[in-house]
């Protein structure tokens, strides 16, 4: 019976993962009017996949509080940081989620901390991309970890440095295929020209945060995986 919920969380990752960009990519190969509402309707069943997914493993009390609390550190210091525009620590928070308890976990934390830190900010279309995109980040990070990466901090930084670019690269993409028709390629270079800027201040944010807190707040991370067997797919990856 564990495999078989083993096997339903992996088949719901493996559909939620490919879905959004599969949809994005065929909508504008077929000239798909309606994008927008197409593409965020898929982004919600991701997300929901990736909750289903993340439920179907049974996780215990003891294993969705760490991902709570560090959804809720990072939501807290996104508004903490508001006057600064892309200057934020969820990507970093989400990493750590991900190193230290796995790649489930890294996209439950960055998810949660965008639908959480919006309604400061504000709800709106832009909310399950934020959820989708910041998940997937802490989602790589657990992948990183799987990999045996995520113990040199210099791997990491590189990993959130990259990552404030694709977070970006995600939100950009959803705004030119849902709001501009048609699109030419002047149109999209202007976007993504226009968000540079702002994409860089998140990449250099991100390797900033984890400069401060990925090595202590790694290795306190790691003992509570340990001593509670928490990590729910990487098994404790950063021991």
């Amino acid at each position: 019976m564990a495999a078989v919920r083993h096997a339903a969380a992996l088949a719901c990752e493996i559909v939620a993962v490919a879905a959004v960009p599969a949809v994005l990519v065929l909508c504008a190969v077929f000239g798909v009017q309606q994008t927008a509402l197409l593409s965020m309707a898929v982004v919600t069943c991701a997300l929901l996949l990736f909750f289903a997914g993340y439920e179907t493993g049974r996780p215990r009390l003891r294993d969705i509080m760490p991902v709570v609390v560090l959804a809720a550190l990072a939501a807290a210091g996104r508004i903490l940081f508001a006057p600064f525009p892309s200057f934020k620590p969820v990507s970093a928070i989400a990493i750590i989620a991900g190193a230290a308890f796995g790649r489930r976990s890294g996209f439950m934390v960055g998810a949660l901390a965008a639908l959480a830190s919006n309604f400061f900010f504000g709800q709106g279309a832009w909310t399950p991309w934020q959820m989708y995109a910041w998940g997937m980040v802490g989602y790589g990070a657990g992948v990183l970890a799987q990999a045996g990466l995520a113990r040199r901090t210099g791997v990491v930084c590189a990993y959130g440095f990259v990552s404030g670019y694709a977070y970006g690269f995600v939100l950009n993409l959803w705004s030119i295929v849902g709001f501009f028709h048609p699109q030419d390629i002047a149109q999209i270079l202007a976007v993504y020209a226009a968000a540079l800027p702002f994409d860089t201040m998140h990449a250099v944010a991100t390797v900033t945060f984890l400069l401060a807190l990925y090595a202590p707040w790694r290795r306190k991370l790691a003992r509570i995986a340990r001593k509670y067997g928490l990590a729910d797919d990487a098994r404790a990856p950063c021991r």
